[in-house]
């Protein structure tokens, strides 16, 4: 039987009727000062810029790209006439900020304001006349590589497959959630808003007004464009153009920017980004709401956040919404409550959504500190070992204090403390855990790797004309712990944390399990000033990371020796799935030698890991989740025939609820529920027997302390 269903919106022929009814909105114009802000950029921007390239016809052509897939990244709402008639302006970008004229984002943003409401009043009359779904049929929901539409027949092709995947998504995700209130199979149950209300005892909304309200949201957003955010992201396209970290931020998104840097701080405890015009969540903050949050659809990594509702008020809607607006709405007074209705990072396609509801806080710092335990392995004799594990959140570390004042914290001083309670217990090893630990301190992850190697270089920095090396600073001349060592990492380690796992890997003195690689973020922003403060600032990529090989952790990030991948592992996260990303070079290496020689057993440890992890039936249910979350990834289309889509949300939601048990045994960091921490224990327990447990010499022949000193004349300060 046909799913059909029929609202009382009425016709709405053409664009005209909206605009008459609503009163036509002037054109935003440029600002007469917005000439001197573009010459100003296109200065500061080559000179300032780690690449010190040349503001030309190159990233012209990147800038174009970047304006257009800004406001239609999946090449929906433009027709290809409206594309070829931009491309006089391909190569031109650059001449025309060097000449300080802004005209043409104001041109295509006038182009896509008219597409906008084009496509609101399709999408009204499509919910008018209602939607079928036993039509076998797929949509293409990635579109960032599809041309755009030839003709209107086309688009309106797309579009209508484009509302019936969010209508099917709405109506069995209804379905899912009253079977669970009412214990019955989903397919069992009537699709019935009524029916939800009357189980949640919370007013919902019928899927067409839903749709409705989006798109008509979406407009109004657009609509409301003023001239300082068109130029915003006119500039922004341009800086973006060297790398996706460079940024132009007019006064007001200066303000933003303040704001995005303290979300850590307050609010929900999550650090965001705008993607495919959706907040995506780029890391949980440790000791936030939403790490404290235990429960099974508590918010993750790759996560997208598309409503916000305050209380028990109605959620609402924020794709394509500006981040500053999509934060502002999510950010609130300690205490009260916000509900998020999320995109999960496990089925990015859209078909499942889940709300999250949070009480916003203060991240509280004790659950940021390092933490150490000392775990048991049972050997084959049935002794056990002791093996130390210390999980590190983040590279914390008080700026403005010194280590004898009231309120100084450090993460490299708590980590040592771990350390010595560690030696105390005489443990034979330990397992540094940087596994979604996002960065901080640069001079805390010198410091930290000055733990477990006496001396020699740390990190090279790269800058536009010179490479300054950090050393291990002059702290405790012995070496804090000595015994074989496993880090682990994953694919939200990234900055500081791929500098000390690369140091570690490089000087011999552990084996990186985890991932394939890290998160690959080797670059530096800082942020300048413009002039006065009506012309804004720029965020420039000034300076790169490069390991003491040479190595740069820029896009391939650092790999592991034996990879146990994790779900994030198959998903778009990391550096290398950033658009425009800074490629991957090398350096000289620095001087230094290693302190040992782990890497020769790498190839008996990966066998017996292998061997070990093939009779393990919790890893086969484990992998079984990690190739699912790499097949639903690797997915563009969807079926729109209703069975066919049931079934695959109803086996989303079992496979979610698999992800979300790992993801929380993760979090917790307990080896028996956790299935990479615990092999990780078998494996340096293997490394262990392997080494004969020999500490670290504590000197090293060819000591390089003087003669780094000598070479660089500079010590950490």
């Amino acid at each position: 039987m046909n799913v059909r269903v029929i609202i009382g919106f009425g016709v709405l022929a053409t664009g005209l009727t909206l605009r008459a009814a609503s009163g036509e909105k002037t054109q935003p114009v440029p600002q007469p000062h917005y000439g001197d802000v573009a010459q100003k950029v296109a200065r500061v921007l080559p000179a300032a810029h780690l690449l010190q390239h040349a503001l030309n016809d190159e990233i012209s052509q990147k800038a174009w790209t970047n304006l257009l897939t800004s406001l239609d990244f999946d090449h929906s709402y433009f027709l290809q006439s409206d594309i070829d008639a931009f491309t006089n302006m391909v190569c031109g970008i650059d001449d025309a900020v060097k000449a300080g004229d802004v005209s043409f984002p104001y041109e295509v943003y006038r182009v896509f304001c008219g597409r906008v409401e084009e496509r609101y009043v399709y999408v009204t009359n499509l919910l008018a006349r209602g939607v079928t779904f036993t039509e076998n049929e797929t949509y293409t929901w990635k579109r960032k590589d599809v041309p755009w539409p030839q003709t209107q027949q086309e688009q309106d092709e797309l579009w209508r497959k484009r509302v019936k995947n969010e209508y099917l998504t709405q109506v069995i995700g209804r379905e899912i959630d009253l079977a669970a209130a009412t214990n019955k199979p989903a397919a069992a149950v009537a699709p019935l808003t009524n029916a939800v209300a009357a189980v949640t005892n919370a007013p919902v909304e019928t899927p067409q007004v839903n749709i409705a309200k989006r798109y008509k949201q979406f407009m109004i957003v657009i609509q409301d464009m003023d001239e300082e955010a068109i130029l915003q992201r006119y500039l922004s396209a341009v800086a973006m153009a060297y790398d996706p970290h460079s940024d132009y931020m007019s006064p007001m998104r200066k303000e933003d920017f303040d704001i995005d840097m303290n979300l850590s701080l307050c609010g929900i405890g999550a650090q965001l980004r705008s993607e495919d015009g959706m907040a995506r969540i780029t890391e949980v903050i440790p000791g936030g709401p939403a790490a404290r949050d235990k429960r099974d659809i508590r918010l993750m990594s790759g996560d997208k956040i598309i409503g916000v509702g305050q209380g028990d008020g109605v959620i609402d809607d924020i794709v394509h919404l500006p981040l500053n607006k999509a934060v502002r709405k999510i950010r609130g007074e300690k205490g009260t409550k916000v509900v998020l209705n999320v995109i999960p990072a496990s089925d990015p396609t859209g078909t499942t959504t889940k709300k999250v509801d949070l009480i916003r806080d203060e991240v509280k710092l004790e659950e940021q500190a390092a933490t150490g335990r000392v775990a048991r392995v049972t050997m084959k004799d049935g002794e056990t070992r002791k093996i130390g594990v210390v999980r590190l959140p983040t590279f914390y570390g008080t700026m403005d204090k010194r280590p004898n004042q009231e309120g100084f914290r450090s993460a490299t001083v708590d980590v040592a403390k771990q350390i010595a309670a560690f030696n105390s217990e005489n443990v034979s090893g330990m397992i540094l855990d940087l596994r979604n630990d996002g960065g901080g301190s640069l001079r805390e992850a010198v410091s930290l790797v000055g733990l477990f190697v006496r001396s020699g270089p740390v990190v090279q920095v790269r800058e536009p004309r010179q490479i300054v090396v950090l050393p291990v600073p002059n702290m405790d001349p012995a070496m804090a712990f000595r015994k074989p060592m496993v880090v682990l990492i994953n694919r939200t380690s990234a900055s500081a944390s791929e500098i000390v796992a690369g140091a570690l890997q490089d000087y011999g003195r552990a084996v990186l399990v985890g991932d394939s690689h890290s998160h690959g973020k080797g670059t530096v922003q800082t942020v300048m000033p413009l002039g006065p403060e009506k012309l804004g600032s720029m965020k420039v990529t000034t300076a790169s990371f490069y390991r003491i090989n040479g190595a740069s952790t820029q896009l391939k990030g650092v790999a592991s020796d034996i990879v146990i991948p994790s779900t994030l592992d198959g998903l778009d996260i990391g550096e290398d799935k950033l658009p425009g990303a800074l490629p991957w070079t090398q350096v000289e290496a620095a001087l230094y030698i290693p302190v040992s020689d782990v890497v020769k057993f790498v190839p008996q440890l990966k066998e017996k890991s292998a061997k070990r992890l093939s009779a393990n039936a919790r890893y086969a249910r484990y992998c079984t989740l990690v190739r699912h979350v790499q097949e639903v990834n690797e997915q563009t289309e969807v079926t729109l025939e209703i069975n066919g889509r049931r079934k695959i949300m109803m086996a989303e939601n079992e496979m979610r609820k698999i992800e979300d048990e790992e993801m929380e045994s993760a979090q917790k960091g307990n080896a028996e529920e956790d299935v990479v921490l615990d092999e990780a224990l078998n494996i340096l327990s293997d490394l262990v027997d392997l080494s004969g447990g020999a500490d670290i010499p504590m000197e090293t022949e060819g000591d390089l302390r003087t003669r780094m000193m000598r070479i660089f004349g500079r010590d950490m300060p």
